[in-house]
């Protein structure tokens, strides 16, 4: 099928695009810094703080009695540090019901604002205080902290607001992040959010900026925290990974209480000892997991930070939707011009293959409604998730994504996945069923077939990259690689070999999807069906929607076909066993037409 010419020549604007990458590439702006020591935040009264506080509220599940206890024990202390005459805070707080691990709860936000001396947009600190596990100190170390730094600002003039948040729900989910969100009014110039402070389980970057969507909290607001942490700490924070920057392009998941904030428009990062995955949850509450040496160090840092923003101008809003190549900064258009020219050449090849299809009248209508048709066992298992999340079945089905030790891979877990894997083989065997009814066949004839599995994976491929380039980035190597598999004769010769080839291919195709599972998986800290109950939770809590969930359904139907594909016989000629190579020895209407074409006949040489 596939023209050689045609396809080599489809590259020359992706040439023409990577020179204009070249020359798009930018400088990124650098940290601010700040002339004043963060000597004031003192670590030991933090520390002894942080072990008062997880001795009388060691069970702090979100909206728990120990949870809304806490909320007023830290609206007391912010309380008692006086009114905004003197100084001080002036304390709110906010109740409000959200979907939390536990299900429906009534939660509380306490915030607290101290005025500055100017008008300039406010800086927000902010720490969630309930907790998953049973004391849980590592993960109450950023409510320790938000507490001394509220001492420290009650003595210090700023230029800037200070707003001070007591979140909950951020055990699991984002729901006081969300909900903070809409109580801020007005722009905010920064946010910091504080996680596991103290842990002594270290894992980089420390400083995690990603959102809930397209992007990532300003570069400056990044690299200012970054150098306050180098500072102050005197270690390497680390810093997101080209291949970490592609996985949150290409699929925003973040569990972050920062993804929230970013995802309003409000720029965040969050900052953490042990990194995105927070800290191991069976050791949370154990002796020895916490570190007043990591407290002190990580909240002087944060307060260094927030002393540069205040005296600097007002950061950038705009969310970095970019890639950061070490000192580079490559632009979003540029992404999305490299993806769309990637997209080209399976592209043409395919329209071109439908021309030749269409002047040998093959019936190619049906069998891109047999392509679609493979859809229908993936969708169902998505029908399936979004039913149990209605239902209630699952408990609770947040609407963002969790860490593994919120809500584990237990029992009822397990039960769910295997109802999903049920339903997958059953829809299956009905789909066999369904398209034999149809007329369709079973089995697919290779080429027009393998055609109509490309066409439909260029338009799925074409609508992604229309509202997420780069999650369209995806689908390239499949689409350039399952050209062949559309075109068995390209693979090998030999029908073992060419089946061997052609599974390979479809393997090779899919291995971005492998490496992106991977990488959320070694993050977040999850094995494989950690991984499985997080797609179940995500589809269930509407965390994806109703039409992404179709665009994935087809593409799987894709593979599902391509896989079909790869081990389908190739049709031979009659008398001759399939795969073997057949030398023309007549010229045929491809070339020119039968007998008489190098001279004449006896039949035409009569009078």
């Amino acid at each position: 099928m596939p023209t050689g010419r045609l396809y080599r020549m489809a590259f020359v604007p992706f040439l023409f695009a990577l020179a204009i990458a070249a020359f798009s590439l930018s400088a990124s702006r650098g940290a601010l810094t700040s002339t004043l020591a963060p000597d004031a935040f003192e670590g030991e009264p933090a520390f002894a703080e942080l072990k008062s506080m997880a001795a009388r509220f060691p069970q702090r599940r979100p909206g728990s009695r120990g949870d809304q206890a806490l909320a007023g024990h830290v609206a007391g202390v912010l309380e008692g540090l006086g009114g905004t005459a003197g100084g001080g805070f002036s304390v709110r707080r906010f109740n409000f019901s959200a979907q939390t691990i536990d299900g429906e709860r009534s939660l509380t936000n306490v915030i607290a604002q101290r005025a500055g001396s100017t008008s300039a947009a406010p800086i927000l600190i902010v720490a969630h205080r309930d907790a998953a596990a049973r004391g849980a100190q590592a993960e109450l170390s950023g409510t320790a902290a938000l507490l001394e730094l509220a001492r420290v600002f009650s003595t210090r003039e700023t230029k800037r607001t200070i707003i001070l948040a007591s979140t909950s729900g951020g055990s699991g989910g984002d729901a006081g992040a969300s909900e903070l969100a809409s109580e801020i009014h007005g722009p905010v110039d920064a946010a910091i959010v504080l996680g596991d402070l103290a842990s002594v389980h270290e894992r980089r970057p420390f400083v995690v900026p990603y959102s809930d969507g397209l992007g990532s909290a300003p570069l400056q607001l990044q690299r200012t925290v970054e150098q306050a942490i180098t500072q102050e700490v005197g270690t390497n924070p680390g810093a997101p990974s080209v291949l970490g920057q592609l996985a949150h392009l290409m699929l925003p998941l973040s569990v972050g209480e920062q993804a929230a904030l970013n995802a309003s428009g409000l720029p965040a990062v969050l900052v953490q000892v042990s990194g995105e995955s927070g800290p191991p949850a069976p050791a949370t509450g154990a002796s020895g997991t916490i570190s007043a040496e990591h407290l002190e160090g990580f909240g002087r840092a944060v307060l260094s930070a927030v002393d540069a923003l205040d005296s600097a101008p007002t950061v950038s809003p705009v969310m970095q939707t970019g890639l950061l190549l070490t000192h580079k900064s490559m632009p979003m258009w540029v992404l999305r011009l490299l993806v769309i020219t990637l997209l080209l050449p399976p592209l043409l090849v395919a329209v071109d293959g439908l021309a030749r299809v269409r002047r040998r009248r093959e019936p190619i209508g049906r069998w891109i409604l047999w392509t679609l048709s493979c859809a229908l066992p993936f969708f169902s298992c998505a029908l399936l998730a979004y039913l149990l999340g209605w239902l209630g079945v699952l408990g609770a089905a947040p609407s963002t994504p969790v860490l593994p030790s919120a809500l584990p891979f237990g029992a009822k877990a397990a039960t769910a996945v295997g109802a999903l894997v049920l339903t997958f083989a059953l829809a299956w065997l009905l789909w066999g069923m369904f398209v034999r009814r149809m007329g369709w066949g079973v089995r697919p004839e290779p080429e027009v077939a393998g055609l109509s599995m490309l066409l439909v994976a260029v338009a799925v491929a074409l609508l992604t990259w229309v509202s997420d380039p780069l999650t369209a980035l995806l689908a390239v190597p499949a689409l350039h690689l399952w050209i062949a598999i559309a075109s068995p004769e390209l693979v090998a010769s030999g029908e073992r070999a060419r089946r061997v080839a052609a599974l390979a291919l479809v393997a090779l195709g899919l291995l971005p999807l492998l490496l992106l599972s991977g990488f959320y998986a070694d993050q977040l800290g999850m094995g494989v069906g950690a991984v499985v109950w997080m797609g179940v939770l995500l589809l269930a809590g509407g965390y994806v929607g109703f039409g992404a969930a179709i665009l994935w359904s087809v593409a799987f139907g894709c593979a599902g076909a391509a896989v079909m594909l790869a081990g389908r016989s190739v049709p031979g000629a009659p008398g001759v066993p399939p795969g073997t190579r057949v030398e023309v020895t007549i010229r045929g209407p491809m070339s020119y037409a039968g007998p008489g074409s190098l001279g004449g006949t006896e039949s035409a040489l009569r009078l």
